[in-house]
């Protein structure tokens, strides 16, 4: 296997890329600020290319190095993420809202855009593979730069998986995991985070989250599964039974089950 994670030194890719790593896997990556992940990484002799995921031209540059380094993939993994601007939209720079946009959704697309060419023609379906976030289901208060993002993420895989037939596109939630990416929530305070301040000390301080290898595996059954099992389909580590033949099977014969749709939209009333 063959694979390009982008973001590869945040602190969930790194564990992935290290993993497979080990398990013979060619994996390459991007990275933007030097630190004890990009060390792990270079260590373990995985090719990284330096990438500001703000800036489009940092983008294009960086799918090119990486497709002279890995001319042909069989799986991308999109690790980006970020909660900033955290507040109310109202009080929002709305130029840090942008560019929270461009971070988390419109750059990953045009990274994706950019390797797609190059993807292997030795297996017949490929991964491209998200991460989702909080807000799917509900109104987050105070993230709606990120919650956006991710959401118009989920969306995506699904168009890109119906026009796209040797690709399968997936996206997952990984549920609370103890990583640098709510640093933000809690250096800008409850003031600016409302009561998700509080519910974010709260979990890192307990037992509660989501062990990254649980994370890992639930990537790695997605990558192994089929296109009409896992394309198109927005999956949770913690609320998923994946990995269990039922949910295959139930998958493979429902195409609306874990897609963004209307909730009770069957029932009518006169």
């Amino acid at each position: 296997m063959k694979g390009i994670v982008v973001s590869a030194t945040s602190d969930i890719a790194t564990e992935m890329c290290l993993q497979w790593k080990k398990k013979g896997w060619d994996i390459y990556g991007t990275y933007f600020s030097d630190g004890e992940n990009k060390r792990s990484l270079t260590g373990a002799e995985i090719p990284l290319v330096k990438c500001d995921l703000f800036n489009k031209d940092s983008v294009d540059e960086a799918a090119r190095q990486l497709t002279q380094l890995a001319p042909e993939w069989d799986f991308i993994i999109f690790a980006t993420g970020s909660q900033v601007p955290v507040g109310p939209f109202e009080k929002t720079d709305i130029d840090s809202w942008s560019d929270s946009i461009q971070l988390n959704f419109v750059n990953q697309l045009r990274f994706l855009h950019r390797l797609l060419p190059t993807r292997s023609r030795v297996l017949q379906e490929k991964s491209v593979l998200f991460f989702a976030g909080g807000g799917t289901n509900n109104a987050v208060l105070n993230y709606s730069a990120y919650t956006l993002s991710k959401i118009g993420l989920i969306k995506s895989c699904e168009l890109l998986d119906t026009e796209i037939d040797d690709v399968k596109f997936s996206i997952v939630g990984p549920g609370w995991v103890k990583t640098k990416i709510h640093n933000a929530t809690l250096e800008c305070g409850e003031a600016w985070a409302g009561k998700n301040y509080e519910k974010t000390k709260q979990k890192l301080n307990s037992n509660e989250c989501v062990p990254v290898k649980d994370v890992i595996a639930s990537f790695e059954w997605i990558l192994s599964q089929p296109k009409k099992v896992v394309g198109g389909r927005n999956f949770s580590t913690v609320f998923d039974c994946w990995g269990s033949e039922e949910l295959a099977q139930l998958l493979s014969r429902d195409e609306n089950m874990y897609k963004l749709r209307r909730f009770k939209n069957d029932i009518l009333v006169k």
